[in-house]
Protein backbone atom coordinates (compact mmCIF):
# COMPACT_ATOMS: atom_id res chain seq x y z
CA UNK A 1 0.00 0.00 0.00
CA UNK A 2 1.07 3.26 -0.67
CA UNK A 3 1.84 6.29 1.71
CA UNK A 4 -1.33 7.59 3.04
CA UNK A 5 -0.80 11.02 1.42
CA UNK A 6 -3.14 11.83 -1.36
CA UNK A 7 -1.48 12.56 -4.76
CA UNK A 8 -2.18 15.78 -6.08
CA UNK A 9 -3.10 15.81 -10.05
CA UNK A 10 -1.00 18.18 -11.70
CA UNK A 11 -2.74 17.93 -15.19
CA UNK A 12 -5.92 18.46 -13.60
CA UNK A 13 -5.65 21.79 -11.23
CA UNK A 14 -7.42 24.71 -12.07
CA UNK A 15 -8.07 28.26 -11.17
CA UNK A 16 -10.51 26.38 -8.79
CA UNK A 17 -8.54 24.33 -6.74
CA UNK A 18 -6.25 21.37 -7.06
CA UNK A 19 -7.30 17.65 -7.43
CA UNK A 20 -6.11 14.88 -5.11
CA UNK A 21 -6.59 11.08 -5.33
CA UNK A 22 -5.92 8.43 -2.97
CA UNK A 23 -3.71 6.18 -2.87
CA UNK A 24 -6.59 3.19 -2.15
CA UNK A 25 -8.37 4.79 -5.45
CA UNK A 26 -4.94 4.14 -7.74
CA UNK A 27 -4.74 0.45 -5.80
CA UNK A 28 -8.12 -0.29 -7.26
CA UNK A 29 -7.96 0.85 -10.62
CA UNK A 30 -4.84 -1.28 -10.90
CA UNK A 31 -6.58 -4.25 -9.71
CA UNK A 32 -9.81 -4.22 -11.59
CA UNK A 33 -7.58 -3.77 -14.82
CA UNK A 34 -5.42 -6.25 -13.86
CA UNK A 35 -8.23 -9.06 -13.24
CA UNK A 36 -9.98 -8.08 -16.19
CA UNK A 37 -6.61 -9.36 -18.67
CA UNK A 38 -7.68 -12.65 -19.63
CA UNK A 39 -5.66 -15.50 -18.21
CA UNK A 40 -5.59 -13.89 -15.02
CA UNK A 41 -7.29 -15.96 -12.04
CA UNK A 42 -7.30 -14.08 -9.11
CA UNK A 43 -4.87 -10.87 -7.20
CA UNK A 44 -2.83 -11.78 -4.22
CA UNK A 45 -4.42 -10.85 -0.88
CA UNK A 46 -3.53 -11.32 2.43
CA UNK A 47 -5.39 -13.01 5.66
CA UNK A 48 -7.25 -10.17 6.37
CA UNK A 49 -8.47 -9.39 2.96
CA UNK A 50 -9.92 -13.62 2.85
CA UNK A 51 -11.20 -12.79 6.25
CA UNK A 52 -13.21 -9.56 4.84
CA UNK A 53 -14.57 -11.80 2.01
CA UNK A 54 -15.72 -14.40 4.06
CA UNK A 55 -17.80 -11.99 5.78
CA UNK A 56 -19.22 -10.44 2.54
CA UNK A 57 -16.96 -7.33 2.17
CA UNK A 58 -14.82 -7.49 -1.19
CA UNK A 59 -11.46 -5.62 -1.29
CA UNK A 60 -11.31 -4.70 -4.42
CA UNK A 61 -7.43 -3.04 -4.04
CA UNK A 62 -5.77 -6.50 -3.17
CA UNK A 63 -2.82 -7.30 -5.04
CA UNK A 64 -1.42 -3.88 -5.61
CA UNK A 65 1.73 -2.25 -4.05
CA UNK A 66 2.43 1.50 -4.98
CA UNK A 67 5.85 2.96 -4.17
CA UNK A 68 7.23 6.58 -5.63
CA UNK A 69 10.86 6.96 -6.85
CA UNK A 70 12.12 9.70 -7.94
CA UNK A 71 8.69 11.22 -8.13
CA UNK A 72 7.33 8.76 -10.78
CA UNK A 73 4.22 6.43 -9.19
CA UNK A 74 5.78 2.55 -9.29
CA UNK A 75 2.83 -0.14 -9.61
CA UNK A 76 4.04 -3.52 -8.23
CA UNK A 77 1.20 -6.35 -9.61
CA UNK A 78 0.83 -9.68 -7.39
CA UNK A 79 -0.80 -12.07 -9.68
CA UNK A 80 -2.08 -16.26 -9.88
CA UNK A 81 -2.48 -17.16 -13.66
CA UNK A 82 -4.65 -19.86 -15.26
CA UNK A 83 -2.70 -22.88 -15.74
CA UNK A 84 -1.70 -23.03 -19.74
CA UNK A 85 -1.23 -19.71 -20.32
CA UNK A 86 1.46 -17.80 -22.27
CA UNK A 87 3.30 -16.13 -18.67
CA UNK A 88 5.57 -13.24 -20.69
CA UNK A 89 2.19 -12.58 -22.89
CA UNK A 90 -0.13 -12.22 -19.78
CA UNK A 91 2.65 -10.09 -17.89
CA UNK A 92 2.81 -7.77 -20.95
CA UNK A 93 -1.21 -7.15 -21.01
CA UNK A 94 -1.03 -6.87 -17.27
CA UNK A 95 1.66 -3.79 -17.47
CA UNK A 96 -0.29 -2.50 -20.88
CA UNK A 97 -4.11 -2.67 -18.97
CA UNK A 98 -2.34 -1.06 -15.59
CA UNK A 99 -0.85 1.82 -17.16
CA UNK A 100 -3.88 2.72 -19.87
CA UNK A 101 -6.39 2.70 -17.41
CA UNK A 102 -4.12 4.55 -14.95
CA UNK A 103 -3.39 7.39 -17.50
CA UNK A 104 -6.62 7.63 -18.63
CA UNK A 105 -8.75 7.84 -15.46
CA UNK A 106 -5.88 9.61 -13.64
CA UNK A 107 -3.58 11.38 -16.23
CA UNK A 108 -0.84 9.90 -14.16
CA UNK A 109 2.55 9.00 -16.17
CA UNK A 110 4.15 5.58 -14.91
CA UNK A 111 7.55 4.86 -14.03
CA UNK A 112 6.96 1.56 -14.12
CA UNK A 113 4.43 -1.28 -13.44
CA UNK A 114 6.19 -4.67 -12.01
CA UNK A 115 3.82 -8.31 -12.10
CA UNK A 116 5.08 -10.37 -10.50
CA UNK A 117 3.42 -14.27 -10.67
CA UNK A 118 3.19 -15.71 -6.92
CA UNK A 119 1.76 -18.54 -9.05
CA UNK A 120 0.01 -20.95 -11.62
CA UNK A 121 -3.76 -22.10 -10.66
CA UNK A 122 -4.64 -25.41 -12.45
CA UNK A 123 -8.42 -25.80 -12.83
CA UNK A 124 -9.78 -28.20 -10.85
CA UNK A 125 -12.34 -30.89 -12.46
CA UNK A 126 -15.66 -31.28 -11.38
CA UNK A 127 -15.28 -34.63 -9.39
CA UNK A 128 -19.04 -35.24 -8.30
CA UNK A 129 -20.67 -38.74 -8.40
CA UNK A 130 -22.90 -39.19 -11.47
CA UNK A 131 -26.28 -39.80 -9.39
CA UNK A 132 -28.19 -41.54 -12.73
CA UNK A 133 -25.30 -44.37 -12.62
CA UNK A 134 -25.70 -44.58 -8.92
CA UNK A 135 -29.52 -45.32 -9.17
CA UNK A 136 -29.25 -47.54 -12.10
CA UNK A 137 -26.48 -49.37 -10.32
CA UNK A 138 -24.87 -49.54 -13.49
CA UNK A 139 -21.10 -49.47 -11.80
CA UNK A 140 -18.42 -50.92 -13.19
CA UNK A 141 -16.39 -52.05 -9.82
CA UNK A 142 -19.48 -54.97 -9.00
CA UNK A 143 -16.88 -57.82 -9.57
CA UNK A 144 -17.10 -58.51 -13.25
CA UNK A 145 -14.05 -60.42 -14.01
Amino acid sequence: MAEQTNISLPKASSKFGDIQISPNVLEVIASIASVQVKGVKRMRGSLATSVNELFGRKEMGKGIRLNFKDEKLIVDVYVYLNYGVSVPKVALEIQEQVKQQLLFMTELDLGEVNVHVEGVVHEKQDKRANSKSLLNGNSSDKGEK
